[in-house]
């Protein structure tokens, strides 16, 4: 069976890479080279501790109190278009203490899987090293405010089953021996792990061409052939490609694929920034969020990858620098003595989560096209859920054992 996953980030890569285990002929699409998409310059975590969708309760007042500042974690950029309009009155309907309790579970048993398959792809010696460390995740904080919702979220956590530990400033401090943290306190996830995703990206790219997965790059996919209820065939710019399955990956420009099916797709583009700093004497030692400013501080190799904000802007990709002075301030609070600058604009990396609206990805079948599976709405959870993600799709494809129920995250749910 040949089949057409259009999207190379890690969602499509990881379909790619299951599918392809499971011998099928694999062609993957991208309208980009593969390295500059959303996952390339992610932060690199894998969080079985964020159990807690994007869609909750306050979050809504939040995003009100934020947006009236230009450099704030979180801002939807106003513009008249009624699928942001469809898209806020989903968010609006599902950010409440029942959807946050459904949801709990479904997330919890995503992210242990993927956190599981993770393990195995570094210790398989199946693709190149990808920096695969297991050392937590500190979520930081600076006020009795944020400590008390954190030490709530830390409650929730542990009954789910996952641990968390409510830790002092001066228990923070011992945990980061090279670095002056200046907080109130934290709450530590020992589960969490982070990894270096460009080199996952290569590592994954690299087998999957050795392997005989077709890769067609720099071509946008303009339209399908269609017989019926299935799809036939993939068309871009340069060309025709016969499939027997299609496999939507496209992250932030699903919802544009999904017109050309002739459906709707709940989904934004939530635009986030990433720089690295590189060449450090003292460093971080474990991954942190730090909790107010919305920024994470994640070591790779002698550097650090800080990233944060998300702007809901649909697909557009310019770097607004005010979003980035704000990661940069953030930072500054928390770890006064790192040497962190404003950075260049060209060395900034952007990326767009796509981000469904209640904060659960699309993973299955559609009514419309029998052969048809979505993958996409991971929001800032790609990287994190994309190995299971992958396993669910290929064995949605190949009709085999599901390693876990689906239901919460098919893409009928919203029909």
């Amino acid at each position: 069976m040949h089949i057409g996953i259009i999207g190379g980030g890690i969602i499509g890569l990881s379909s790619a890479y299951y599918l392809h285990q499971a011998g099928h002929q694999v062609t993957v699409f991208d309208q980009n080279k593969i390295t500059d998409g959303c996952s390339f310059g992610n932060a690199g975590m894998i969080v079985p501790s964020h159990i807690i969708p994007l869609a909750q309760p306050g979050m809504i007042a939040k995003g009100m109190r934020w947006m009236l500042n230009s450099t704030s974690p979180f801002y939807v950029k106003p513009r008249l278009n009624l699928d942001l309009m469809r898209w806020g009155w989903l968010f609006y309907r599902h950010a409440t203490p029942e959807h946050v309790e459904r949801a709990i579970p479904a997330l919890r048993d995503i992210s242990l899987l993927s956190k599981k398959l993770y393990q195995e792809l570094a210790s398989s010696g199946t693709l190149a090293p990808f920096g695969w460390q297991e050392r937590g995740l500190l979520m930081l904080y600076k006020t009795a405010a944020a400590g008390h919702e954190m030490a709530d979220e830390a409650t929730v956590a542990n009954r789910a089953g996952i641990e968390a530990q409510v830790l002092s400033a001066s228990q923070v401090q011992e945990m980061e021996p090279e670095v002056r943290v200046d907080v109130r306190g934290a709450v530590y996830y020992p589960g969490d792990a982070h990894l270096n995703p460009g080199n996952l990206i290569h590592g994954l790219v690299t087998y999957l061409k050795t392997n005989g997965v077709q890769f067609v790059e720099e071509q946008a996919v303009t339209g399908f052939g269609t017989k019926g209820t299935r799809i036939d065939s993939v068309q871009t710019g340069k060309g025709e490609y016969a499939v027997d399955n299609v496999v939507v990956a496209g992250g932030s420009w699903s919802p544009e694929l999904a017109r050309l099916l002739g459906f709707s797709l709940p989904l934004q583009g939530g635009k986030g920034y990433s720089f690295m700093l590189n060449n450090l004497t003292g460093s971080v030692q474990v991954p942190a969020i730090m909790l107010e400013a919305r920024a994470t501080a994640t070591p790779m190799g002698n550097g650090l990858r800080f990233a944060g904000t998300l702007e809901v802007a649909g697909t557009d990709q310019s770097v607004n620098m005010n979003r980035v002075r704000g990661i940069v301030a953030g930072i500054r609070q928390y770890y006064p003595e790192l040497p962190v600058e404003l950075p260049k604009i060209d060395t900034v990396w952007k990326g767009l989560r796509p981000c469904s609206p209640d904060g659960l990805p699309y993973i299955g079948r559609v009514d419309r096209f029998e052969n048809l599976t979505l993958a996409t709405g991971h929001g800032m959870m790609g990287l994190s859920l994309g190995p299971a993600t992958g396993k669910l799709v290929a064995e949605t494809i190949t009709s085999q054992a599901l390693s876990m129920d689906p239901a919460p995250f098919l893409p009928t749910r919203f029909s």
